[in-house]
């Protein structure tokens, strides 16, 4: 594991790369009372020369420092904090099968270390990284999933930290995929606000395919960064790649508020091509069905297909840079 900690009045210590081990903390340490913690999730790859990779890892580190920043934390030098990543991918590279679909799974964390009760910005921290071997997400193949329309609960708010990296945002998420999964779905579609505005599915970013009522354009269309939705490094590369790659063969990309209503209403006209969410793990993950108000919303799949054109064609692009088959800036040479 890899390790800095970091005082008010000495700044960050010397960073440690050591093996895996317990942390002690006092009972009383600040993380266990007001949730002083965030993380990122984020992957080391290799490919079939053995070369070992990173995909945007300045990406995590922009998005790191904004969720410490939010909760009283120490901010540090992402291209610094990248150069240690680097050195502990580089040194654990035995654990990186050079396959498609394996890679190191790399969890780095921040947490509040000062002990006190009191409420306060904490006067020291731990920044801290461990990692896990990790094998294809679909282990029986590339399959769709169905959701939840979730309008009880809500994951986030316009004003709150749902757009952070925070474990606090990830407990009172699981009773709600509990009682999603006793009515047999995989995860929910968290619904915002009267409107139902929808904003993520489960843990990822969703987008959906449509085709426009009055203008017959395809266009491939996610929520926009209002607070709401977490800035998911993949869900810009979906964009950007979407607009590089998609727009000249007609698509139009969109970052807007939509509705279940009017998911509901493509569908009814067969103007529902198909939606995915997006997310470091499964990178694209496909839907075949919403349960929304007592009845199926249909995504755009046959029986047998498992997984949209457009959903199809990311995850081949998006793997392609991220195992190097493709040279792009994106990728990182360790």
């Amino acid at each position: 594991m890899l390790s800095v900690e970091w005082t008010a009045s000495q700044g960050w210590l010397a960073p440690r790369i050591t093996p895996y081990q317990n942390l002690s903390l006092d009972p009383a340490t600040c993380v266990f009372h007001y949730a002083f913690e965030c993380f990122e999730g984020m992957k080391a790859y290799k490919n079939s020369r053995g070369q070992v990779r990173l995909f945007r890892p300045e990406k995590n580190m922009m998005r790191f420092n904004k969720s410490s920043a939010r909760i009283a934390l120490p901010n540090f030098t992402g291209k610094a904090f990248i150069e240690l990543i680097s050195k502990f991918a580089a040194m654990e590279e035995r654990f990186i099968p050079a396959a498609p679909g394996y890679s190191l799974y790399l969890r780095p964390t921040m947490i509040g270390t000062q002990r006190s009760l009191g409420v306060g910005p904490p006067g020291s921290a731990l920044l801290y990284m461990i990692a896990s071997p990790v094998g294809p997400y679909y282990p029986t193949g590339f399959r769709a999933v169905s959701l939840e329309a979730t309008d009880y609960a809500v994951r986030a708010w316009p004003g709150g930290v749902g757009d952070m990296k925070l474990g606090a945002n990830y407990a009172p998420c699981i009773i709600p995929q509990l009682q999603a999964a006793k009515r047999g779905f995989h995860q929910n579609l968290w619904l915002f606000g009267e409107e139902e505005y929808v904003t993520e599915a489960g843990t990822m970013n969703f987008f959906a395919a449509i085709q426009d009522k009055e203008t017959g354009k395809k266009k491939l269309m996610t929520a926009p960064l209002d607070g709401t939705i977490l800035e998911g490094v993949m869900r810009d590369s979906v964009l950007d790649l979407a607009r590089e790659r998609l727009k000249p063969e007609g698509w139009e990309v969109e970052e807007r508020k939509f509705t279940m209503a009017e998911l509901a209403s493509a569908a009814d006209d067969g103007r529902l091509l198909e939606a995915f969410g997006t997310g470091t793990a499964a990178v694209v993950s496909p839907v075949r069905r919403i349960g929304w108000k007592g009845r199926m919303v249909e995504c755009g799949l046959k029986e047998n297909q498992e997984a949209g054109d457009v959903t199809k064609k990311m995850k081949a692009w998006i793997e392609g840079i991220q195992y190097g088959d493709e040279e792009h800036p994106w990728s990182w040479k360790i």
